[in-house]
């Protein structure tokens, strides 16, 4: 049963391009931030919104989301929650997380999402009640990550199993991309009518200053290539109608990283 919850988001850009988000339920008070790329920011709308931070969630070690955090726990006292594989490199962890396992918010479970491709220890953040994920550097909008630590086929089984989320489900990703990407997925499928009005949204909102984020999962399997992977269409189009679905990614993300 759907528990109650009242949650407002507030986007956060950071350093050059990346995103945090903080998550306020009004019914209990408590607030959840998803990456620390620089704290003054964070710090500075925290303030401003005057909520008290009680979680901290950590997608993956990279220092493009982690290095605000020992200034950002000293100043909040909020608990750190982060991957079980990231305690060596992100030693201020106090809650230690693999795949399924499950966080208390408010009156709801958060669930942490083993999904390995951009590193070995990336972790999503699932809230079903809130309808509501963080994908971090594994799905963006219009996009995925670069593959670092795991193999392509790694990366293919993780965003796969993100875009099997609810339809409804929005989702908060770690960068702002979306308008390469977007580039790249036209390349890819030309006469894709969703992508090109979603691209016009796009484009509008960059030219305004804004972000193109958060998205949904309903969007992303439309418009997303890289989630498309398994569409017999795109397998057609690519010659590789005969091949597995993360083989038609790897080509897909290898492309990417030459486009």
């Amino acid at each position: 049963m759907m528990q109650e919850l009242d949650l407002q988001t507030y986007l956060i850009p950071c350093l050059e391009d990346n995103y945090s988000v903080l998550v306020h339920d009004a019914l209990s008070g408590q607030t959840l931030l998803v990456d620390v790329p620089d704290q003054a920011p964070i710090l500075a709308a925290l303030e401003e919104k005057s909520w008290p931070l009680t979680h901290i969630l950590i997608t993956h070690h990279h220092w493009d989301h982690t290095q605000g955090l020992e200034a950002l726990k000293r100043e909040t006292g909020a608990k750190v929650y982060g991957p079980k594989a990231s305690l060596d490199k992100v030693p201020l962890i106090d809650h230690a997380l693999e795949d399924g396992d499950e966080i208390s918010f408010s009156d709801s479970l958060l669930y942490a999402l083993s999904t390995p491709g951009h590193t070995l220890d990336h972790l999503c953040y699932w809230l079903p009640d809130g309808e509501i994920a963080f994908t971090g550097d594994t799905l963006f909008s219009l996009g995925c990550g670069r593959v670092f630590e795991g193999t392509l086929k790694d990366m293919w089984f993780s965003v796969d199993k993100l875009a099997k989320l609810p339809p409804e489900t929005t989702i908060f990703c770690g960068h702002e991309y979306t308008k390469a990407n977007a580039d790249f997925c036209l390349s890819i499928e030309p006469d894709n009518e969703l992508l090109k009005r979603r691209i016009k949204e796009v484009e509008d909102l960059r030219a305004q200053g804004k972000p193109t984020i958060p998205t949904t999962i309903l969007e992303e399997r439309a418009t997303n290539t890289f989630i498309r992977a398994n569409d017999p269409a795109l397998k057609q189009a690519l010659g590789m109608a005969d091949k597995e679905d993360w083989e038609v990614f790897t080509e897909l993300r290898t492309r990417k990283d030459n486009f």
